[in-house]
């Protein structure tokens, strides 16, 4: 199963990787998609920062507040900056509880306590919860068994998986359990990225036009017990980030030579 779209992937990254990873700095490549994937990441919780929004954030912090967005956002965003670089920083670590926690609570830092007053960032969430029109299980159960999901992740990273289906399949069953009061999409979206820059791939960044289909991928979980949408989902945005970064590339290469 996923036979073509591996190969379709396989092909578009290696194009991709020599054309555009290769021929960039190392630290502006991973500026680059810190504002690009902290912006889509925040956005699919509803922040509403633009990438120049989060570009001017990044470049100048929190003395400079976009014109339009309110304090919570920024601090969300300059959150998201910090977990990212932890993130980044922590590719040859364990693939356990101390990431994963600690993950969520630079995450949730410095916005969890006007979300949920008494909460602890970085820890498991002592009540039940809901989102949307989705109620999630006994909060105990879901909880108890994030250390078995994080174990198989680990062990599929040494067997012969591809990647990209080890993050897509830890990142639907993480969203399924739900496991800490806020923060819950952007923690899992960021450890699949771990997953996928450790094994040395691009990050998916899930735009957000891309919402409603993430949405509803994720939704097939729990509707009809399977991640063969969310997978699929994740190869889709993958490609499509990747070749329309290539197209646009060509383009702008191009257009010197009608310029001078």
């Amino acid at each position: 199963m996923f036979e073509q779209e591996i190969t379709q992937y396989e092909e578009v990254r290696h194009e991709y990787e020599s054309r555009i990873k290769a021929k960039m700095a190392p630290e502006d490549y991973m500026d680059w998609h810190e504002i690009l994937f902290s912006c889509h990441s925040c956005a699919i919780e509803g922040n509403s920062f633009t990438v120049d929004d989060t570009r001017i954030l990044k470049e100048q912090g929190l003395a400079m507040v976009p014109v339009g967005h309110s304090l919570l956002e920024c601090a969300e965003m300059a959150d998201h900056f910090r977990a990212f670089r932890y993130v980044v920083s922590h590719l040859n670590a364990p693939f356990d509880e101390t990431l994963l926690c600690e993950t969520n609570r630079l995450v949730t830092e410095n916005t969890l306590a006007f979300r949920a007053p008494g909460a602890v960032a970085g820890a498991y969430t002592t009540e039940d919860m809901a989102a949307g029109d989705t109620i999630f299980g006994d909060h105990e159960t879901l909880v108890a068994r994030v250390p078995s999901l994080l174990t198989s992740t680990a062990e599929a990273l040494q067997r012969d998986i591809h990647p990209m289906i080890v993050a897509a399949r830890f990142h639907g069953f993480f969203e399924y359990l739900h496991p800490f009061r806020d923060g819950n999409g952007r923690t899992g979206r960021l450890l699949s990225n771990w997953i996928l820059m450790r094994a040395g791939h691009p990050m998916v960044i899930i735009d957000i036009k891309e919402r409603d289909a993430y949405i509803d991928a994720l939704r097939q979980i729990r509707g009809e017990g399977t991640d063969e949408y969310l997978i699929s989902f994740f190869f889709r945005v993958a490609v499509e980030r990747m070749q329309n970064e290539l197209t646009q590339k060509k383009r702008n290469t191009n257009l010197g030579l009608f310029l001078f």
